[in-house]
Protein backbone atom coordinates (compact mmCIF):
# COMPACT_ATOMS: atom_id res chain seq x y z
CA UNK A 1 0.00 0.00 0.00
CA UNK A 2 1.31 3.52 -0.80
CA UNK A 3 2.37 5.98 1.87
CA UNK A 4 0.05 8.84 2.80
CA UNK A 5 1.06 12.11 4.43
CA UNK A 6 -0.94 14.29 6.80
CA UNK A 7 0.25 17.89 7.08
CA UNK A 8 -0.78 19.34 10.43
CA UNK A 9 -0.57 17.58 13.78
CA UNK A 10 -3.57 19.10 15.51
CA UNK A 11 -6.59 17.07 16.59
CA UNK A 12 -7.99 16.69 13.07
CA UNK A 13 -4.65 15.90 11.46
CA UNK A 14 -3.89 13.30 14.11
CA UNK A 15 -7.33 11.71 13.68
CA UNK A 16 -6.87 11.55 9.90
CA UNK A 17 -3.46 9.95 10.36
CA UNK A 18 -5.05 7.28 12.56
CA UNK A 19 -7.79 6.77 9.95
CA UNK A 20 -5.22 6.41 7.14
CA UNK A 21 -3.41 3.83 9.26
CA UNK A 22 -6.71 2.04 9.83
CA UNK A 23 -7.11 1.89 6.04
CA UNK A 24 -3.84 -0.02 5.87
CA UNK A 25 -1.26 2.65 5.01
CA UNK A 26 2.11 3.72 6.24
CA UNK A 27 1.55 7.32 7.34
CA UNK A 28 3.77 10.39 7.69
CA UNK A 29 2.30 12.95 10.12
CA UNK A 30 4.06 16.29 9.56
CA UNK A 31 4.18 18.82 12.41
CA UNK A 32 5.36 22.40 12.00
CA UNK A 33 7.18 22.43 15.35
CA UNK A 34 10.20 20.04 15.50
CA UNK A 35 9.99 19.86 19.28
CA UNK A 36 6.33 18.91 19.19
CA UNK A 37 7.01 16.32 16.49
CA UNK A 38 9.76 14.76 18.60
CA UNK A 39 7.49 14.54 21.65
CA UNK A 40 4.68 12.93 19.67
CA UNK A 41 7.05 10.46 18.02
CA UNK A 42 8.56 9.50 21.39
CA UNK A 43 5.33 9.31 23.41
CA UNK A 44 3.23 7.86 20.56
CA UNK A 45 0.38 10.26 21.22
CA UNK A 46 -0.90 13.83 20.94
CA UNK A 47 -1.50 14.82 24.55
CA UNK A 48 -2.06 18.48 23.63
CA UNK A 49 -4.77 18.15 20.98
CA UNK A 50 -6.08 14.56 21.04
CA UNK A 51 -5.32 12.99 24.43
CA UNK A 52 -6.10 9.32 24.89
CA UNK A 53 -5.52 8.39 21.24
CA UNK A 54 -2.43 6.19 20.77
CA UNK A 55 -0.49 6.52 17.54
CA UNK A 56 -0.13 3.17 15.76
CA UNK A 57 3.40 1.99 14.90
CA UNK A 58 3.01 2.69 11.16
CA UNK A 59 2.62 6.45 11.81
CA UNK A 60 5.86 8.47 11.77
CA UNK A 61 5.69 11.98 13.23
CA UNK A 62 8.22 14.36 11.73
CA UNK A 63 8.99 18.01 11.03
CA UNK A 64 11.18 17.18 8.02
CA UNK A 65 9.56 18.32 4.73
CA UNK A 66 11.61 15.73 2.84
CA UNK A 67 9.42 13.05 4.44
CA UNK A 68 6.64 14.22 2.10
CA UNK A 69 8.54 12.86 -0.90
CA UNK A 70 7.10 9.77 -2.53
CA UNK A 71 3.66 9.79 -0.88
CA UNK A 72 0.54 9.08 -2.93
CA UNK A 73 -1.18 12.22 -1.67
CA UNK A 74 -1.19 14.48 1.38
CA UNK A 75 -4.04 15.58 3.61
CA UNK A 76 -3.66 19.25 4.55
CA UNK A 77 -5.23 19.57 7.99
CA UNK A 78 -4.43 23.04 9.30
CA UNK A 79 -6.74 26.01 10.01
CA UNK A 80 -7.58 28.01 6.90
CA UNK A 81 -5.84 31.12 8.25
CA UNK A 82 -2.57 29.11 8.44
CA UNK A 83 -2.59 27.69 4.90
CA UNK A 84 -0.79 30.63 3.24
CA UNK A 85 2.21 30.78 5.61
CA UNK A 86 2.42 26.98 5.75
CA UNK A 87 2.63 26.57 1.98
CA UNK A 88 5.47 29.07 2.01
CA UNK A 89 7.47 26.65 4.19
CA UNK A 90 6.78 23.49 2.21
CA UNK A 91 8.70 22.29 -0.88
CA UNK A 92 7.64 23.54 -4.30
CA UNK A 93 7.05 19.96 -5.39
CA UNK A 94 4.19 18.52 -3.40
CA UNK A 95 1.98 15.48 -3.93
CA UNK A 96 -1.71 15.94 -4.74
CA UNK A 97 -3.41 17.62 -1.78
CA UNK A 98 -6.69 16.85 -0.05
CA UNK A 99 -7.54 19.93 2.01
CA UNK A 100 -9.26 19.18 5.30
CA UNK A 101 -9.76 22.81 6.37
CA UNK A 102 -12.91 24.91 6.58
CA UNK A 103 -13.21 28.65 6.37
CA UNK A 104 -12.50 31.80 4.38
CA UNK A 105 -9.11 33.50 4.52
CA UNK A 106 -9.26 36.98 6.00
CA UNK A 107 -8.11 39.70 3.63
CA UNK A 108 -8.21 37.70 0.40
CA UNK A 109 -11.70 36.26 1.11
CA UNK A 110 -10.60 33.02 -0.58
CA UNK A 111 -11.87 29.54 0.18
CA UNK A 112 -9.17 26.89 0.83
CA UNK A 113 -9.00 25.47 -2.71
CA UNK A 114 -9.05 29.00 -4.17
CA UNK A 115 -6.19 29.92 -1.86
CA UNK A 116 -4.20 26.88 -2.91
CA UNK A 117 -4.76 27.70 -6.57
CA UNK A 118 -3.56 31.27 -6.01
CA UNK A 119 -0.36 30.03 -4.36
CA UNK A 120 0.23 26.82 -6.31
CA UNK A 121 -1.65 27.24 -9.61
CA UNK A 122 -3.24 24.12 -11.10
CA UNK A 123 -1.94 21.89 -8.31
CA UNK A 124 -4.07 18.69 -8.12
CA UNK A 125 -6.38 19.09 -5.16
CA UNK A 126 -9.60 17.99 -3.48
CA UNK A 127 -11.40 18.96 -0.30
CA UNK A 128 -12.59 16.69 2.52
CA UNK A 129 -15.56 17.89 4.56
CA UNK A 130 -18.58 16.70 6.50
CA UNK A 131 -19.92 16.13 10.02
CA UNK A 132 -16.74 14.83 11.64
CA UNK A 133 -15.49 15.30 15.21
CA UNK A 134 -11.81 14.37 15.38
CA UNK A 135 -12.04 12.28 18.53
CA UNK A 136 -14.84 10.14 17.07
CA UNK A 137 -12.93 9.53 13.83
CA UNK A 138 -9.84 8.59 15.83
CA UNK A 139 -11.91 6.16 17.90
CA UNK A 140 -13.27 4.47 14.77
CA UNK A 141 -16.89 5.46 15.38
CA UNK A 142 -19.18 5.42 12.30
CA UNK A 143 -18.56 8.51 10.18
CA UNK A 144 -19.48 9.82 6.73
CA UNK A 145 -17.75 12.59 4.80
CA UNK A 146 -17.50 14.10 1.33
CA UNK A 147 -14.46 14.19 -0.96
CA UNK A 148 -15.01 16.95 -3.49
CA UNK A 149 -12.98 17.76 -6.58
CA UNK A 150 -13.57 18.41 -10.22
CA UNK A 151 -10.78 15.87 -10.80
CA UNK A 152 -12.74 12.61 -10.74
CA UNK A 153 -9.61 10.45 -10.74
CA UNK A 154 -8.15 12.26 -7.71
CA UNK A 155 -11.28 12.05 -5.61
CA UNK A 156 -11.70 8.35 -6.48
CA UNK A 157 -8.06 7.62 -5.62
CA UNK A 158 -8.24 9.46 -2.31
CA UNK A 159 -11.51 7.75 -1.38
CA UNK A 160 -10.09 4.34 -2.24
CA UNK A 161 -7.12 4.95 0.07
CA UNK A 162 -8.97 6.55 3.02
CA UNK A 163 -12.32 4.75 3.21
CA UNK A 164 -13.01 1.89 5.62
CA UNK A 165 -16.33 0.28 6.59
CA UNK A 166 -16.64 2.77 9.46
CA UNK A 167 -15.47 5.80 7.47
CA UNK A 168 -17.82 6.15 4.51
CA UNK A 169 -16.78 8.61 1.81
CA UNK A 170 -19.04 10.13 -0.84
CA UNK A 171 -17.69 11.85 -3.94
CA UNK A 172 -18.76 15.28 -5.17
CA UNK A 173 -17.87 17.39 -8.20
CA UNK A 174 -19.03 20.56 -6.40
CA UNK A 175 -16.00 21.58 -4.34
CA UNK A 176 -17.17 25.18 -4.14
CA UNK A 177 -20.49 24.23 -2.56
CA UNK A 178 -18.75 21.85 -0.16
CA UNK A 179 -16.33 24.56 0.95
CA UNK A 180 -19.02 27.20 1.46
CA UNK A 181 -20.97 24.77 3.63
CA UNK A 182 -17.91 24.01 5.72
CA UNK A 183 -17.20 27.70 6.24
CA UNK A 184 -20.74 28.91 6.95
CA UNK A 185 -21.71 26.16 9.38
CA UNK A 186 -19.03 27.28 11.86
CA UNK A 187 -20.44 30.82 11.90
CA UNK A 188 -24.01 29.58 12.37
CA UNK A 189 -22.84 27.30 15.19
CA UNK A 190 -21.47 30.31 17.07
CA UNK A 191 -24.91 31.91 16.81
CA UNK A 192 -26.60 28.69 17.97
CA UNK A 193 -24.31 28.47 20.98
CA UNK A 194 -24.87 32.13 21.85
CA UNK A 195 -28.64 31.62 21.86
CA UNK A 196 -28.32 28.76 24.37
CA UNK A 197 -25.71 30.60 26.44
CA UNK A 198 -28.02 33.58 26.75
CA UNK A 199 -30.90 31.35 27.88
CA UNK A 200 -33.09 32.06 24.86
CA UNK A 201 -34.20 28.44 24.51
CA UNK A 202 -34.23 25.51 22.13
CA UNK A 203 -37.01 26.99 19.96
CA UNK A 204 -34.77 29.94 19.17
CA UNK A 205 -31.81 27.70 18.43
CA UNK A 206 -33.82 25.49 16.06
CA UNK A 207 -35.18 28.52 14.21
CA UNK A 208 -31.73 30.08 13.96
CA UNK A 209 -30.12 26.89 12.62
CA UNK A 210 -32.89 26.52 10.02
CA UNK A 211 -32.63 30.12 8.84
CA UNK A 212 -28.85 29.78 8.88
CA UNK A 213 -29.14 26.81 6.53
CA UNK A 214 -31.21 28.98 4.19
CA UNK A 215 -28.41 31.56 4.21
CA UNK A 216 -25.81 28.89 3.55
CA UNK A 217 -27.80 27.55 0.60
CA UNK A 218 -28.31 31.02 -0.92
CA UNK A 219 -24.60 31.73 -0.77
CA UNK A 220 -23.64 28.34 -2.26
CA UNK A 221 -25.87 28.98 -5.27
CA UNK A 222 -24.81 32.62 -5.67
CA UNK A 223 -21.14 31.64 -5.80
CA UNK A 224 -21.74 28.92 -8.37
CA UNK A 225 -22.36 25.81 -6.29
CA UNK A 226 -25.44 23.60 -6.19
CA UNK A 227 -28.37 23.82 -3.76
CA UNK A 228 -28.35 20.04 -3.24
CA UNK A 229 -24.79 20.27 -1.90
CA UNK A 230 -26.07 22.54 0.88
CA UNK A 231 -28.61 19.86 1.79
CA UNK A 232 -25.95 17.13 2.01
CA UNK A 233 -23.25 16.04 4.43
CA UNK A 234 -21.05 19.10 3.94
CA UNK A 235 -23.95 21.51 4.49
CA UNK A 236 -26.90 20.36 6.56
CA UNK A 237 -25.02 17.39 8.03
CA UNK A 238 -22.04 19.39 9.22
CA UNK A 239 -24.27 22.22 10.45
CA UNK A 240 -26.34 19.87 12.61
CA UNK A 241 -23.24 18.39 14.22
CA UNK A 242 -21.42 21.68 14.76
CA UNK A 243 -24.43 23.62 16.04
CA UNK A 244 -25.68 20.93 18.45
CA UNK A 245 -22.77 18.63 19.31
CA UNK A 246 -21.35 19.15 22.82
CA UNK A 247 -17.78 18.79 21.48
CA UNK A 248 -18.13 21.65 18.99
CA UNK A 249 -15.53 24.38 19.49
CA UNK A 250 -17.67 26.93 17.66
CA UNK A 251 -20.78 26.18 19.70
CA UNK A 252 -18.64 26.40 22.86
CA UNK A 253 -17.42 29.83 21.76
CA UNK A 254 -21.00 30.92 21.19
CA UNK A 255 -22.04 29.64 24.62
CA UNK A 256 -19.31 31.74 26.23
CA UNK A 257 -20.31 34.84 24.28
CA UNK A 258 -23.96 34.27 25.17
CA UNK A 259 -23.04 34.17 28.85
CA UNK A 260 -21.49 37.61 28.56
CA UNK A 261 -17.80 36.94 27.92
CA UNK A 262 -15.87 38.99 25.37
CA UNK A 263 -14.23 37.25 22.44
CA UNK A 264 -10.80 37.60 24.06
CA UNK A 265 -12.09 36.14 27.32
CA UNK A 266 -13.83 33.27 25.52
CA UNK A 267 -10.66 32.35 23.61
CA UNK A 268 -8.21 32.78 26.48
CA UNK A 269 -6.17 29.66 27.22
CA UNK A 270 -7.59 27.65 24.33
CA UNK A 271 -5.15 25.48 22.35
CA UNK A 272 -7.77 24.62 19.73
CA UNK A 273 -9.16 26.93 17.03
CA UNK A 274 -12.79 27.97 16.59
CA UNK A 275 -12.62 28.67 12.85
CA UNK A 276 -15.92 30.55 12.83
CA UNK A 277 -14.43 33.51 14.69
CA UNK A 278 -12.04 34.33 11.84
CA UNK A 279 -14.44 33.19 9.13
CA UNK A 280 -17.50 35.28 10.08
CA UNK A 281 -16.31 38.72 8.90
CA UNK A 282 -14.58 37.25 5.83
CA UNK A 283 -17.64 35.22 4.85
CA UNK A 284 -19.88 38.25 5.33
CA UNK A 285 -17.60 40.36 3.11
CA UNK A 286 -17.56 37.65 0.43
CA UNK A 287 -21.37 37.42 0.53
CA UNK A 288 -21.79 41.21 0.40
CA UNK A 289 -19.58 41.36 -2.68
CA UNK A 290 -21.81 38.71 -4.28
CA UNK A 291 -24.98 40.62 -3.35
CA UNK A 292 -26.18 37.98 -0.86
CA UNK A 293 -27.75 38.88 2.47
CA UNK A 294 -26.57 36.83 5.48
CA UNK A 295 -28.46 38.21 8.51
CA UNK A 296 -27.31 35.48 10.92
CA UNK A 297 -23.68 35.82 9.80
CA UNK A 298 -23.93 39.61 10.13
CA UNK A 299 -25.27 39.23 13.68
CA UNK A 300 -22.40 36.90 14.62
CA UNK A 301 -19.85 39.29 13.11
CA UNK A 302 -21.25 42.15 15.21
CA UNK A 303 -21.29 39.96 18.32
CA UNK A 304 -17.67 38.89 17.82
CA UNK A 305 -16.58 42.51 17.31
CA UNK A 306 -18.31 43.59 20.50
CA UNK A 307 -20.66 45.81 18.50
CA UNK A 308 -23.83 44.07 19.73
CA UNK A 309 -24.96 41.91 22.62
CA UNK A 310 -26.78 38.63 22.04
CA UNK A 311 -30.05 40.31 23.01
CA UNK A 312 -29.45 43.17 20.56
CA UNK A 313 -28.43 40.83 17.75
CA UNK A 314 -31.49 38.65 18.34
CA UNK A 315 -33.76 41.67 18.43
CA UNK A 316 -32.39 42.81 15.06
CA UNK A 317 -33.03 39.38 13.55
CA UNK A 318 -36.59 39.26 14.92
CA UNK A 319 -37.27 42.78 13.67
CA UNK A 320 -36.60 41.88 10.05
CA UNK A 321 -39.63 42.34 7.75
CA UNK A 322 -42.04 39.41 7.64
CA UNK A 323 -42.07 37.36 4.45
CA UNK A 324 -42.97 33.93 3.18
CA UNK A 325 -40.44 31.22 3.92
Amino acid sequence: MPRIAVIGAGAWGTALAVQADRAGHEVVLWARDPGRAAIMQATRGNSLHLPGTPLPPAITVTAEPTMLDGVAFALLAVPTQHIRPLLGRLPERLPPLVIAAKGVEQGSLLLPLELLDALRPRHPAAVLSGPNFAHEVAAGLPTAAVLASQDAALRAMAADHLATPGFRLYGSDDPLGVQVGGAAKNVIAIAAGAVIGAGLGENARAALITRGLAELSRLVVALGGRAETAAGLSGLGDLLLTATGPSSRNTALGLALGRGLSLAEALAGKSSVAEGAATAPALLARATAAGVELPVCAAVTALLAGEATVAEAMAQLLARPRRDE
